[in-house]
């Protein structure tokens, strides 16, 4: 059996962790979250020489190890606990060659902890671009250790970086500087009273919101020598340990590093000054959404195409071919048909995510957050809202736990609140089925109607959720002087492995989430829309053909008029009817409330129920958009998605609450039922009201 020896990655963000954490793991790495908490946790498992697997944990970025959010409390709090089990052999810190000065303080702290430390210098091939020479030699010697110089791009140092791994009992465990020298009676009576622990663990505990072992900041605390420290004298002395760090970098990095300033080619600035632009900052972005919703329609039309016919293929084969039965009736018109609702979607999904992967890569993403503050600031919210709110397009539950990292706690609960409002992919599949609908595939000045419609959607829920957060502002009397920092990147071509991973996975994640829950729920459809109590269910064959034994109808139309007969008869036709008074306003029937219900588990379930709710006795498979587009308005009459029934619909999933499990993580987030519970009513009712008024306008 191979051994495994577990590895932290650690670095400042923006330093490419991710970058060398995929180059390590490749596909080998799952995510999940800490346990008891909901901060994103990435694993992976990298094969080194001689037989040895390093199980890698890609740690929260941190600037350093005095922590001011839940982020950075989580690297803080593993690297001082050994007996966790993901406690590290070996620490992996990664600088970036650009802000290497800055990245080094983190080092040091690391390196005072007594763990075995490569020190990883990222982004190696731009050091001929930015004028930038090192001295590896002189570093490793005065920085003790051993250093890996990497770029990811280009694939260069990771086997010596795996080879150091592997070798890190070689690795020197003394530290950078003496903490004790900024106050040397304190820490002379602090480890003369803690004689087994180590001074820079004890420090921590002091002065983070962290614990350790059996020693914690109340056992400290009791000590009398120790009471004399207050705040404010725990703080200069925290000043006075980050210059002596300074200190002792900067005389490295004196002869260490040698920067040509003159050579160094920088149109950064020339290209910030245009991105960021109070008016063309804001063109260029309009133009790239723009962008990005018409290739969502163009680039996926094909797959999309063929997986629908294929879906509708497998149900109709599956029926050929398999014996009459439950069994069979089960596969055919309720697992598939679910599962296809949903699959078809993967095309469009996964562009989503390409496009935000590809702008988080360049370091536009960065440039965006920092454009919006200026209009995201007079609503009420944090500019470090801006990261949630933006990421809250691909899903809003990991959205929400980005919160964390607003230090405010009204501000954050604003976020936290509003969040739900930014369209996320899983609405993608309800609106991209009812926009295909109801609105024509013409073109304006070279752009769809439909991609248009889609964007539309995408500011109507970023509007409601800065709407929103105005009013909650004013409400709340939130009153902050927090101020808004946020790191600029270099401009840099997207690395395609990371795009790629990044894709596979959430998409991945996507798919495998909602297929979870589509496939119980199709299972759950197909038992309530087959089957049914009363006589008018078990004799719907003998009343039907009755009923219309004078139009000489053909065997394939009696059969769809019996199907229809049994699901209007079925539990959940029984169901659907009883709520139908409620949405018949909306322009909706009730297969539609069906559908809207069940896809409170998930958006996206919408779709996949619609699916096996139409699927459900019908002889001749078709293609959901094409019964969908056949459904009949029963009270008006005539086609029942309409442009008005359409838009009321869109208007609806746009503003209501229909996620269970975002609801779930509001509640742990604010540890209370009392907010989601508001969150939930609230944006029910506006939804309903939005989707009314909408369709009695154009109906």
């Amino acid at each position: 059996m191979s051994k495994q020896i577990n590895v932290a990655l650690i670095g400042n963000p923006n330093t490419g962790k991710t970058s060398v954490f995929n180059a390590l793991t490749g596909l080998n790495q799952k995510v999940g979250n800490y346990p008891g908490i909901t901060v994103e946790k990435k694993e992976g498992v990298c094969k080194l020489p001689r037989g040895v697997k390093a199980h890698i944990i890609d740690l929260p970025g941190t600037y350093s190890l005095n922590a001011s959010s839940l982020d950075e409390n989580v690297v803080i709090e593993l690297l001082l606990n050994k007996n966790d089990k993901d406690f590290p052999d070996i620490a992996v810190v990664v600088s970036d060659v650009e802000n290497l000065k800055r990245n080094l303080l983190l080092y040091t702290q690391i390196k005072d902890l007594e763990i075995p430390t490569v020190l990883v210098i990222n982004m190696a091939d731009r050091m001929d671009y930015k004028g930038i020479s090192l001295d590896l030699e002189y570093l490793e010697k005065h920085l003790k250790t051993k250093i890996a110089l990497v770029s990811t791009r280009k694939n260069q140092g990771i086997e010596r970086l795996k080879s150091l791994i592997a070798n890190y009992k070689d690795l020197s465990i003394s530290h950078c500087i003496d903490l004790t020298e900024i106050d040397k009676d304190y820490f002379n009576n602090l480890q003369n009273t803690f004689p087994n622990q180590l001074i820079y663990k004890l420090w921590l505990v002091i002065t983070q919101d962290v614990n350790f072992g059996k020693t914690d900041r109340n056992e400290i605390d009791a000590v009398a020598n120790f009471k004399t420290k207050s705040k404010n004298d725990l703080k200069r002395l925290q000043q006075k340990e980050t210059i002596k760090r300074y200190q002792f970098i900067n005389d490295v990095l004196k002869n260490g590093q040698t920067i040509d300033v003159a050579h160094a080619k920088d149109l950064r600035m020339k290209i910030d000054r245009i991105i960021t632009h109070q008016f063309w900052g804001y063109v260029i972005f309009f133009i790239i959404l723009l962008t990005i919703f018409q290739a969502i329609y163009d680039w996926s039309s094909i797959p999309m195409d063929f997986i629908d016919t294929t879906f509708a293929s497998l149900s109709e084969w599956t029926k050929n071919q398999l014996p009459p039965g439950t069994f069979t009736s089960l596969l055919a018109e309720g697992i598939i048909p679910g599962l296809g609702g949903i699959v078809i979607f993967i095309p469009q999904i996964a562009f989503l995510f390409l496009f935000i992967s590809v702008l988080e890569e360049s370091g536009y993403m960065s440039r965006v957050v920092f454009l919006m503050d200026r209009i995201m600031r007079r609503f009420g919210l944090s500019g470090k809202s801006i990261v949630p709110l933006i990421s809250g397009t691909a899903c809003a539950i990991p959205a929400i736990m980005a919160t964390r990292n607003i230090e405010n706690w009204k501000e954050r609960l604003i976020t936290i609140l509003v969040t739900p409002f930014i369209t996320c992919s899983a609405r993608l599949p309800v609106y991209l089925i009812i926009i295909s609908l109801v609105i024509p595939e013409g073109r304006f000045i070279g752009l769809g109607y439909q991609a248009l419609t889609l964007m539309l959607l995408y500011l109507i829920g970023f509007g409601a959720a800065v709407s929103s957060a105005y009013i909650l502002n004013r409400v709340l009397k939130i009153k902050s002087k927090a101020f808004f920092v946020v790191e600029m990147p270099n401009y840099k071509l997207p690395l395609l492995k990371n795009v790629a991973i990044t894709v596979l996975e959430k998409t991945k994640s996507f798919v495998f989430g909602a297929g979870k829950i589509i496939l119980a729920l199709s299972i759950i459809l197909w038992f309530l829309a087959s089957f049914g109590p009363g006589d008018n269910f078990k004799n719907a064959e003998e009343i039907t053909t009755k009923e219309y034994a004078n139009q000489q109808l053909s065997s394939v139309e009696l059969q769809q008029k019996i199907a229809s007969h049994k699901l209007e008869h079925s539990f959940i036709g029984i169901t659907g009817r009883a709520i139908e008074p409620a949405i018949r306003p909306l322009g909706y029937d009730w297969k539609i409330g069906i559908a809207i219900v069940s896809s409170f588990a998930a958006r996206e379930v919408f779709v996949g129920t619609l699916a096996t709710i139409y699927s459900v006795g019908s002889d001749e498979e078709d293609t959901i958009k094409n019964r969908m587009a056949g459904e009949v308005n029963p009270v008006l009459g005539g086609p029942l998605f309409t442009f008005a029934s359409g838009i009321s619909l869109l208007l609806f999933y746009a503003f209501a609450m229909q996620c269970m499990s975002t609801l779930a993580i509001v509640k742990r987030e604010t540890y209370s039922w009392k907010w989601p519970i508001l969150q939930l009513t609230i944006m029910t009712m506006f939804a309903y009201i939005v989707a009314l008024i909408a369709f009695q306008l154009l109906k």
